[in-house]
């Protein structure tokens, strides 16, 4: 217990422990903005013991996004999250922005816009196919992570988060299931790699050489075409070499397995009653569990790629995957990780941290039913289990 509440270094930033809200989009941005919802629930974050709070999907620009509550980042959104930082730091806390383009995930129905992605390609959850990015678009999507990344840092973010995993944007250049160029971005890993790494490049450009810059990234994307953890060792040195501060090795596409990064329960019939969209709702009604495979929870899943990641960088390595208890998150540090991520137990109980800190609990008992991945959809997200009084106490000493 020591250990895991102990002070930790991200670049510039000293954390007083080891700790990280997850980023989780939190369905609170009703209109692209920042809601009081949203601040309560980071303040209660704060308050509760999480080091550093993840504000979750902020898109790079209007027609990067998945959803149309979902922030992006304009000049007029720098007051309302400074409103938000402010909220955090008073509780004691340090705020940090996850950065993300959808890519050929984006929602044509909420930007009125094709996507468009590294190649084309159908999405079948969106039913829309995107347009090859031109080299035009790569410039002006690196130009719109960074400029998004000082906007962060005016409204009092301590760091960014830049999403590169997960089947978003930037994953999509470095998996060969969405990449099919043929031209310098493209092909082999070296080329994959080459607009992700102009990202950070550009977004370490923008804030200086101490300010912290954890990139989320895939160890592996879970389906025959895509990357495998070979591959991630090779993406880690190349990031950190670019200029992240921290990675955090994580799992899935979103577009094809996006169950992998969860583990645990298909909240099928939550995401289809919380779907506005009468298309996809039936979709998901006749084909959900066709679609979204079944991945059974198990403690700490990632422990292997993120030691082998960690043997590879000098940076710090954030643990994500399945810590429910003070155990789970110390096993991670053994393993060589400096900071845990955690996301299903704070949602349950967002002072799951201070109950571990005071031994007032041991572990979280989310069941991982995961129907707080509907409720995102639905008002926020939130745990239903704990709304219902479905689930036991927390387990104490």
């Amino acid at each position: 217990m020591s250990e895991l509440f102990a002070r930790g270094r991200i670049g510039g930033l000293t954390l007083p422990n080891r700790f990280i809200r997850a980023g989780c989009f939190e369905g609170m941005a009703q209109g692209g903005n920042v809601t009081d919802a949203l601040i309560a629930h980071h303040r209660d974050l704060a308050a509760g013991g999480c080091a550093l709070t993840t504000v979750g999907y902020c898109a790079v620009s209007k027609d990067a996004r998945c959803f149309g509550h979902e922030l992006w980042m304009r000049d007029e959104l720098v007051g309302q999250l400074q409103r938000l930082t402010d909220a955090v730091h008073k509780e004691g806390g340090r705020a940090s922005l996850q950065l993300v383009h959808c890519g050929f995930f984006s929602s044509p129905r909420v930007t009125g816009k094709r996507p468009i992605g590294a190649s084309r390609k159908l999405c079948l959850f969106r039913l829309s196919i995107c347009d090859e990015m031109t080299q035009e678009q790569i410039c002006t999507t690196t130009t719109d992570f960074a400029d998004t990344t000082r906007r962060a840092k005016e409204a009092g973010f301590d760091a960014v988060e830049i999403h590169a995993g997960h089947g978003y944007l930037l994953s999509q250049f470095l998996s060969p299931w969405t990449n099919r160029r043929t031209d310098e971005w493209g092909g082999k890993l070296e080329n994959r790699l080459r607009f992700p790494v102009d990202v950070i490049r550009a977004v370490r450009a923008a804030v200086g050489p101490d300010f912290p810059i954890l990139v989320k990234m895939n160890q592996m994307d879970g389906m025959k075409g895509g990357l495998v953890l070979k591959d991630a060792l090779s993406i880690a040195r190349a990031f950190e070499q670019a200029g992240a501060s921290a990675l955090i090795p994580s799992c899935g596409f979103t577009a094809k397995t996006p169950f992998l990064m969860l583990r645990g329960k298909l909240p099928v019939k939550e995401m289809v009653a919380n779907q506005s969209e009468w298309l996809i709702k039936m979709g998901l009604f006749f084909f959900g569990r066709l679609f979204v495979q079944y991945y059974p929870f198990k403690s700490v899943f990632l422990l292997d790629g993120a030691r082998a990641i960690a043997e590879e960088v000098s940076i710090p390595v954030v643990y994500i995957g399945g810590i429910t208890s003070a155990a789970d998150a110390q096993q991670a540090l053994d393993a060589g990780c400096a900071f845990v991520q955690i996301g299903r137990a704070t949602v349950r109980d967002p002072a799951f941290v201070q109950r571990l800190q005071k031994a007032l609990a041991t572990s979280s008992d989310c069941d991982h039913c995961n129907r707080c991945i509907g409720a995102m959809d639905g008002g926020g997200v939130a745990c239903l289990s704990a709304r219902e009084g479905s689930l036991p106490a927390l387990l104490t000493p």
